[in-house]
């Protein structure tokens, strides 16, 4: 069955081939590591993870890298301000070494905790300085570049076609990259390839280089280290939407300036995650939810989030509401329960074969979740066997991502909710009912669920 993606590049679904098949190369944008990932973030990252999960669903190879953007990242769009990382380390007091760290870690928790698969390679832009110097040094070489006061600029008036991923007007992106004014760019649209350290300020990031002391503009990290990582393999680089009108238009004017070829078959990239009012949740709007926050908030466990992401498709705006998480962490729990029931009576057998490829047809239909999902509850409803439910619901796990096997055959329980676990169990082998329905209410009033089944007894955290 053929998989059709979308391809911002030509605004329409495409049969998706890797160019040196069964392997596919794929870039995903990451972090920029000088504050906490947003929930909204983390939908970007959902949404790839999810491809990532139908290619190797499909019996393609993923070659997955994610690069860590730990300096560069000014806190203007077009080049304007002042580095995130370095602003970063003065508001906590840290050096931007520490601030890069903390906040890398605590990325890849969260990443991990929404079970998002961790990508073949990492790399940082602080380890690839001298590629993203050879790459600038191959773009002044053939006539690309010019010097400010400043740094070294990409003219893009020397690129053709600098707008094909963005189909915007090029007049009105120039009008909007003037809010952003440096008199000494050629073209408003120009942008960074290096920056020079601040005359008489030592930076905490800085490097030497055949221009002078300084750092690497925030798009050439991308280029360089996709090129160095997937070489030949360029399939699919994906992100979110906010990165098609600058960063992901810079890259690939940079990329194929230098080379002369094609930079990536694909691109992808996912809507934002909006809030009352129909605004985007951004940092530089403030209004922004870590996970842990909304966690907290809306009482639930991080898999309800991934869950709720699944009930909107990644190119259509997602609405965040404490009553949607709410509503998520029930649907989970809804689904967990009834894979529950099915292992109280078998075990998973063979895959349903009907049921799987109406499986197929959604995830290849775009990566279709929300049509997935009635899939499962389809399967989970349905007058099969439960073995067969069983064997196929684990199967479209390997694209949800939700670990059913799991989560429903048992839980690791607290100390305290074991004991009583256990002390109920012999309650009730000594034939001890009040004290049985005792412990019960006990262990229900702390937040667990306690099921008498023909297998046993079953405590789990609904």
């Amino acid at each position: 069955m053929e998989l059709q993606l979308y391809n911002t590049m030509s605004r329409r679904k495409e049969t998706f081939q890797p160019i040196h098949p069964p392997e596919v190369g794929l870039y995903t944008c990451g972090p920029t590591v000088y504050n906490y990932a947003h929930v909204g973030n983390l939908r970007t990252y959902i949404f790839s993870d999810i491809l990532k999960r139908v290619l190797l669903y499909n019996g393609l190879e993923v070659k997955h890298v994610m690069n860590i953007t730990d300096v560069g990242h000014l806190t203007g769009d077009r080049d304007m301000g002042e580095d995130k990382l370095e602003k970063g380390a003065r508001r906590e007091g840290k050096s931007a070494w520490e601030i890069a760290e903390h906040y890398t870690q605590a990325f890849k928790k969260d990443i991990a905790r929404l079970h998002i698969m961790d990508p073949t390679i990492w790399c940082k832009a602080t380890e690839t300085i001298e590629d993203q110097i050879a790459l600038i040094k191959a773009l002044e070489e053939k006539g690309y570049t010019y010097r400010t006061r400043d740094g070294i600029y990409f003219n893009t008036a020397k690129f053709d076609g600098y707008t094909r991923l963005s189909h915007q007007d090029l007049a009105f992106l120039q009008e909007g990259a003037r809010v952003e004014k440096n008199p000494e760019k050629r073209n408003p649209t120009d942008f960074a390839l290096w920056k020079y350290s601040p005359e008489g300020v030592q930076r905490q990031m800085e490097w030497a280089s055949p221009w002078g002391v300084g750092f690497p503009g925030w798009h050439i990290e991308c280029s360089a280290m996709s090129m160095k990582f997937l070489g030949e393999k360029l399939d699919i680089h994906c992100g979110g939407t906010d990165h098609i009108d600058v960063h992901h238009t810079n890259e690939i004017a940079q990329s194929e300036a230098a080379t002369g070829r094609k930079f990536f078959n694909f691109w992808m990239h996912g809507a934002f995650l909006i809030i009352a009012g129909g605004k985007k949740m951004a940092k530089s709007e403030g209004n922004f939810l870590t996970l842990d926050a909304v966690i907290e908030a809306c009482k639930i466990e991080p898999l309800a989030y991934r869950y709720a992401a699944f009930q909107t498709h990644y190119r259509k705006p997602m609405e965040y509401s404490e009553e949607a998480m709410m509503a998520a962490q029930n649907g989970l729990q809804h689904v967990r329960n009834q894979v529950r029931t099915l292992l109280d009576s078998a075990s998973p057998s063979k895959v349903d074969a009907a049921y799987q490829e109406k499986f197929l047809q959604a995830i290849n239909n775009d990566l279709n979740m929300p049509q997935a999902m009635a899939v499962v509850q389809d399967l989970l409803k349905s007058d099969l066997a439960p073995d067969i439910k069983l064997a196929t619901v684990f199967d479209f796990d390997r694209v949800l991502g939700l670990d059913l096997q799991s989560a429903a055959a048992g839980q690791t329980l607290p100390e305290e909710i074991q004991a009583l676990a256990d002390a109920r169990l012999t309650a009730r082998k000594e034939k001890q009912w009040a004290l049985s329905d005792q412990l019960r209410d006990q262990i229900q009033s702390l937040g667990y669920a306690v099921q008498d089944t023909p297998q046993g007894m079953k405590v789990f955290k609904p």
